[in-house]
């Protein structure tokens, strides 16, 4: 018996799972990456702030009251915390230093619970909150129980944990687990007290969490980096096999014609009311084009630095990018960037030749390694103005928009469909025109060519 002879190599996907989920969790891994790396870099940089004792500090300021005391909104820690992470130092060192022009002044910290009892008889101010530029101090007015009765000097108590009293007292306090309070006083208990404070927190761990943020960033990028070197080169190794006849072809482009074509077919038999629910029908591909477009802009930028260095674009990662076009193009065109058909669109980064919205992007041989430093930004300012105006900066997926004129539009549209039952040629090639220029822009954008788009709907 004759075996059937094996499915030709053109009906192999090009794009499997696996390629796929190579890249967008690479390009999530990259992402997260930035972000260690960003985090781990702004803690390093702020651990070279600290003064010569290893203190990071506040400037001075006055702070002051009329009344007997002025004291801090509470500290509350660990009570529903691990014990391990609360033990007296562990966290940080607190550092108050106080400079008083007149009578010596008292600084302490104790437990709110006994400076609420010791200062319960007695009118005193409560920081509630503390702008730092320009500096200002919000408080709230206790007027006390006994409001005739002065409070014993503060010194006299035990229950502070650490104290300072004199014209300049200077106190430091291991952080420890519990509900704390600082305190400022006349040493001798009288009314107003003013003093200028600073302050400062020594943090032993955090060069540690900046290191480790940073050597994590690292490995999560070259864990990404592999990610999308994997999925990029499967890219090539899959077209590879593909008979020259078996390719899909583009379409033809006509002499001087710009290598991005975006083509839609206007559905005769649109239903009247389908519209109204599109976007609860396309929520899946919303959300995969969510990702899909995360992937897309950082695969841009590892592009851009391919470019730099070689001139050429990567053709897993152009062919990737490509896909996520195409999909938010069908998309698109189903939902309210044309509502030109109602045929549900395929989960496929594959071009789709059988699908009524069309896009491709002829793959650029060398790119100018000049161009990729500027087009993206400045070159491309002047059709971000124009889209401005065609396509708005409404919400939306990747590059499905429903804003501006192309919006008005497909909304006129669909209003006219819903009672009529047609859906207007002229408003279509107008609504098919805008989305081309967009999509020539986005390609440019991308890098994904050289030759600056045309300033036309055609």
């Amino acid at each position: 018996m004759t075996e059937a002879p094996p499915p030709p190599a053109a009906s192999r996907s090009r794009w499997s799972a696996g390629r796929i989920l190579l890249l967008v969790f690479g390009s999530l891994a990259v992402l997260l990456a930035l972000v260690l790396l960003a985090a781990g870099s702004t803690l390093l940089w702020a651990n070279g702030q600290k003064d010569e004792s290893g203190y990071f500090t506040t400037s001075s300021h006055r702070f002051s009251t009329d009344s007997f005391a002025l004291v801090s909104d509470d500290l509350d820690l660990g009570e529903k915390g691990p014990d391990w992470l609360f033990e007296e130092g562990r966290l940080a060192r607190i550092r108050i230093s106080g400079t008083s022009a007149g009578a010596p002044v008292f600084i302490g910290i104790a437990r709110r619970a006994d400076v609420d009892a010791y200062l319960a008889p007695v009118a005193h101010e409560v920081v509630t909150h503390v702008d730092v530029d320009p500096f200002e101090v919000d408080t709230r007015a206790e007027p006390g129980k006994r409001p005739g009765n002065e409070p014993a000097p503060p010194g006299q108590e035990d229950f502070w944990a650490v104290s300072s009293s004199g014209v300049g007292p200077t106190l430091t306090w291991d952080v420890a687990e519990g509900s704390w309070v600082a305190v400022l006083m006349n040493a001798d208990g009288s009314r107003a007290v003013s003093a200028q404070l600073d302050f400062g927190a020594r943090v032993g761990w955090l060069i540690w969490v900046a290191v480790g943020l940073v050597i994590a960033g690292v490995l999560v990028l070259a864990a990404g980096g592999l990610m999308i070197g994997l999925g990029a080169r499967g890219g090539a190794a899959a077209v590879a096999p593909l008979q020259p006849e078996a390719v899909p072809a583009a379409p033809a482009l006509a002499a001087g014609e710009y290598p991005v074509v975006v083509e839609g077919e206007l559905d005769p038999g649109l239903s009247r009311g389908l519209w109204l629910v599109k976007w609860l029908l396309a929520i899946p591909h919303f959300l995969v084009l969510a990702v899909l477009w995360v992937a897309f802009l950082i695969l841009t930028v590892v592009a851009l630095f391919a470019i730099l260095f070689t001139g050429r674009y990567p053709r897993g990662i152009f062919d990737f990018n490509l896909g996520v076009m195409r999909w938010s193009w069908r998309v698109g065109f189903y939902t309210y960037s044309a509502l030109g058909t109602d045929r549900y669109p395929p989960f496929s980064l594959g071009p789709e030749p059988g699908y009524p919205a069309r896009l491709d992007v002829a793959y650029p041989g060398e790119l100018s390694r000049g161009l990729v430093l500027v087009k993206w930004w400045l070159l491309a300012i002047p059709h971000y103005l124009v889209l401005a105006l065609l396509v708005g900066g409404g919400a939306g997926f990747g590059w499905i928009r429903w804003g501006g004129l192309n919006g008005l539009l497909v909304l006129f549209a669909a209003v006219y469909l819903l009672f009529t039952g047609r859906y207007p040629r002229d408003i279509f090639e107008l609504v098919l025109g805008i989305n081309r220029w967009l999509y020539r822009v986005v390609a440019y954008a991308a890098l994904m060519r050289d030759e600056y788009p045309p300033f036309r709907l055609r």
